[in-house]
């Protein structure tokens, strides 16, 4: 038996979680063509790599089919019901730097913050018949920071891509997603509230909780854990 680390398939996370493994003595390295999800590690024995998406990176470490694995902390918190039991925190990686915020059209020149855009959402409700639509893909993150923040009058729609074209299509009057220069929502005429982001997200190595341990798979994650530092 041997332990699992999943890392994220492709483009820049792939590339700067292989780095920073590197650096660290383990190099992680891809094998076979492009289109194959296979890998190999060396510089430590017993490890294997499993590459997959890093929204399916999360299910599998709470499944226990993955002992470690790197994604996003938003992705943990958004799809694992109290997470902190399903999956340990190891290390913060120092990349994939993303805030998850709310933003709403620029014109909306009175609504800067929750307390503006509870306000909002009640006068919306009452001229359209409708409450207020908030477009995102993660729901219980911004629901929970919505209701903390006294925010009731809305309802969230499902985008999984191209959230910030929402409101240009009509399909939405606000939206909640991950950002990291605004650029985007700035093209869009949207401007983010003030009160701050839901969550400041990052690239993190996680432990699975799940995972069984045989005596093998217990030193060889100890060897692994040492080299890395942790």
């Amino acid at each position: 038996m041997t332990v699992k680390l999943g890392v994220p398939s492709k483009g820049r996370l792939m590339e700067k979680t292989f780095d920073w493994f590197g650096e660290r003595g383990v190099t992680l390295s891809r094998t076979g063509s492009e289109r194959e999800y296979s890998g190999k590690v060396d510089g430590v024995e017993g490890v294997q790599l499993v590459l997959l998406s890093a929204g399916e990176i999360p299910r599998e470490l709470a499944a226990g089919r993955l002992h470690l694995g790197v994604t996003g902390t938003d992705l943990v918190r958004e799809k694992l019901v109290q997470w902190d039991q399903q999956v340990e925190e190891m290390a913060a990686l120092g990349f994939g730097f993303a805030d998850l915020i709310v933003a709403v059209p620029s014109c909306w020149v009175d609504v800067d913050c929750l307390d503006d855009l509870d306000a909002a959402a009640s006068a919306f409700r009452a001229e359209h018949g409708h409450r207020l639509r908030i477009a995102t893909k993660y729901h219980r993150l911004v629901r929970d920071y919505l209701r903390a923040g006294g925010v009731a009058d809305y309802q969230l729609v499902d985008s999984q891509g191209a959230t910030e074209g929402t409101v240009k299509n009509l399909t939405a009057e606000a939206i909640a997603d991950i950002t990291s220069t605004g650029e985007t929502l700035r093209a869009n005429h949207l401007k983010i509230l003030g009160d701050g982001p839901i969550l400041r997200s990052q690239a993190t190595l996680f432990r699975s909780r799940k995972a069984q341990k045989a005596v093998a798979e217990r030193a060889a994650l100890k060897q692994l854990l040492d080299k890395l530092g942790l």
